[in-house]
């Protein structure tokens, strides 16, 4: 792994992991680049002295990654209105050639989940993606975090805990798809009464500005509050239509103003409802979605 197209050829894989530790794809990519910068400083001997580059590679990104995660927290303290992270289109995740990079398929990458990571402990998050996920074994992880093998273990329990009561809640895909398409019918034609009976009762949208594009600054709760932002974000702008597309959470709904997406909406089904509005209008957040 000398030569730079050996070394590159990991880049997807450390994106696959920074995207599921930070959230973003933005962080992720400063995350491998940084990785990278720190493997062509060593010394060709230190290079050369490395029995395992991937490994190198993975747990110097999976430090990064760890100390950015400790900071977030202030960051993210300080961001204007709620924080939610990157969505993905399904084409981002498309079948690689490589049954190596089988992580990037699964539901690791989706809004629930990372939701839910996001509520971790930043020891937590990277005991659960690089053991759960990336199936790294609990000593190599001890190195990253540093604690303890036994140690690790309790916090990807602790997480595993976590996202298996998530997961168990979600409805199936077909059910979620066809919440989906009825939600963006009820929206996409100003029908109040329909969109308010697709909402539980404990419904919570949040909507992601950055401070950058209005967005609501509070979660918005309650099914009759929920279905009155969203048509009022229609209504507001009449050159935006709901175009559906796909995301690791299933179907989603895509704000599309000709060829650009103006915003992204994934919606969480459970108990044959709707129980959370995740919309990102973020610029930021949005230039995978570009055409």
């Amino acid at each position: 792994m000398d030569n730079l197209d050996a070394v590159m050829a990991e880049r997807r894989r450390l994106i696959a992991l920074g995207y599921r530790l930070l959230g973003t794809l933005e962080e992720a990519e400063d995350a491998v680049q940084e990785t990278y910068l720190r493997w062509y400083r060593l010394s060709e001997a230190e290079r050369a002295a490395v029995e395992n580059p991937q490994g190198w590679l993975t747990r110097v990104a999976s430090r990064i990654c760890l100390d950015i995660l400790k900071s977030a927290r202030v960051r993210r303290e300080q961001y204007v209105g709620p924080w939610l992270p990157e969505p993905v289109p399904s084409e981002l995740l498309a079948a690689p050639t490589d049954p190596a990079d089988r992580i990037t398929l699964d539901d690791t990458v989706s809004s629930a989940l990372l939701v839910v990571l996001e509520a971790m402990t930043p020891a937590e998050r990277v005991a659960f993606v690089l053991h759960d996920v990336f199936e790294l074994p609990f000593a190599e992880i001890a190195e990253v975090v540093g604690r303890t093998p036994a140690a690790v273990r309790q916090l990807a329990t602790s997480a595993r805990r976590k996202v298996g009561s998530q997961r168990r809640e979600l409805a199936p895909a077909p059910e979620h798809d066809a919440l989906v398409r009825a939600f963006g019918a009820a929206a996409a034609g100003g029908d109040l009464g329909a969109l308010t009976a697709l909402l539980d009762p404990a419904v919570v949208l949040r909507a992601d500005g950055g401070g950058v594009v209005s967005a609501a600054r509070n979660p918005v709760t309650g099914p009759d509050k929920v279905a009155r932002f969203l048509l009022g974000v229609l209504a507001k702008r009449p050159t935006w239509r709901l175009v559906e597309r796909r995301t690791a959470d299933g179907l989603a709904l895509t704000y599309a103003e000709e060829t650009a997406v103006r915003g992204v909406l994934n919606l969480r089904v459970a108990g044959g409802r709707i129980t959370d509005v995740w919309v990102v209008l973020n610029p930021g957040k949005l230039a995978a979605w570009r055409p």
